[in-house]
């Protein structure tokens, strides 16, 4: 007898690659879903995924500010799948990270732009020395409200069953959009081949002279966008405290380092930050570090701190940052309890800096707890739920 038809999932995101948090986690979960269904990827640019079993409906989106490349995409994408539906392809089940449709079976919520709006307003009254143009932060604001509209519209749709990826973010979807129906928690997972202590020494070496780092020097790695939610004001404000040469703070990400160009000055710490372009082998700069340190103001999950975790590191976040929920505070882990506690990061960077014994009893630990948390896991986890949902969806 011929195999019945696998069930057929269309997955929407913008693009897909392995080096943003969101993206990669989309890109993990579709490599190994395919081997169960049969996946048809709706999106413009695709980097870092195996393709053979994934059907790839490129939707091109013009260049040009965010604003209008989102609304373009909404629009693409539906008329895309529209013309399939016409022709027989009709999907089984669709499946999206975060907004990218108002049609979705499943929606799977990575960021919420309700908070992202409200840190960005905050940010704007809170600095003195804008980094955007009146122009720019203007467009940024009206792209974050409608997000946010959107996200009221179509999370609150009991239609649409939703996952989080902390319970931090669920309880946040059930109290801001009022769903009394449960919110499932699907963690990240973490490639610990591709992050491991082992790896991190055997780049070690050539990653410190590449940066031009000294063996003597304590180097506090943050990676990431959006640099004032992920806490580099406490970060630099903790190492100024210090008042240590050994200190280097390496900062990596695509926001631009001159609003921290008189906080850099003042704090005396000029010659120990340097802000690095962003690699596809991200595990070169966890290789250069000694600890990561992500204060977040307001985090989902971020993946940062889960793979430096994986890379023997210890890792420093906040209870705003849902990866805190996989982290023993003390442990394997730090945890500080305000994201602004200057003073605190300041004195467990301290003790990381002058205690080798306690790095690498916290560096070992975080390596074990980061090892539960696999793609696989999360891939099955998301399965499972799809499964669920495929039924009740066949009855509508």
């Amino acid at each position: 007898m011929p195999k019945p038809p696998r069930p057929r999932i269309a997955v929407l995101s913008p693009f897909i690659d392995k080096r943003h948090g969101t993206e990669r986690c989309i890109a993990e979960q579709i490599e190994r879903l395919a081997k169960t269904f049969e996946i048809h990827l709706y999106s413009s640019r695709v980097a870092d995924i195996d393709l053979t079993n994934i059907v790839w409906h490129r939707v091109w989106i013009p260049p040009g500010p965010h604003l209008f490349g989102f609304l373009w995409w909404l629009f693409a994408n539906r008329l895309c799948r529209f013309w399939h539906r016409l022709r027989g392809l009709r999907p089984d089940l669709i499946y999206s990270p975060g907004i990218n449709c108002f049609d979705a079976d499943l929606i799977s919520v990575h960021v919420l732009f309700t908070n992202v709006r409200k840190q960005f307003a905050n940010a704007k009254r809170a600095s003195s020395s804008p980094s955007r143009s009146w122009l720019q932060t203007l467009h940024l604001r009206i792209y974050y409200w409608l997000l946010a509209v959107l996200e009221k519209r179509v999370y609150s749709n009991k239609r649409i069953t939703l996952v989080a990826v902390s319970q931090k973010t669920a309880g946040e979807l059930r109290q801001i959009f009022r769903r009394d129906d449960p919110v499932e928690v699907i963690y990240h997972g973490v490639d610990c081949a591709e992050f491991s202590p082992a790896r991190r020494q055997a780049l070690r070496r050539d990653a410190r002279m590449a940066l031009r780092l000294d063996d003597d020097v304590f180097v506090v790695l943050l990676i990431g966008n959006d640099w004032r939610n992920k806490g580099l004001p406490c970060v630099l404000d903790a190492a100024g405290k210090l008042r240590k040469p050994s200190i280097h703070v390496l900062v990596v990400g695509e926001d631009s380092p001159r609003p921290y160009d008189e906080l850099i000055e003042k704090l005396n710490l000029k010659s120990q930050v340097s802000f690095p372009a962003p690699r596809n082998d991200v595990e070169f700069y966890y290789s250069a570090a000694d600890v990561y340190v992500g204060p977040s103001l307001e985090d989902t999950f971020s993946l940062p701190p889960a793979e430096a975790m994986a890379c023997g590191l210890p890792a420093i976040t906040t209870r705003a940052a849902g990866v805190s929920e996989i982290i023993h505070d003390g442990v394997d882990g730090v945890i500080l309890e305000n994201p602004l506690d200057s003073d605190t990061l300041s004195n467990w960077l301290e003790r990381l800096l002058n205690d080798l014994s306690l790095r690498k009893q916290i560096g070992d630990a975080a390596t074990k707890t980061a090892a539960l948390y696999t793609w696989d896991k999360n891939a099955h986890q998301l399965q499972i739920i799809m499964e669920k949902l495929l039924p009740e969806k066949g009855k509508n």
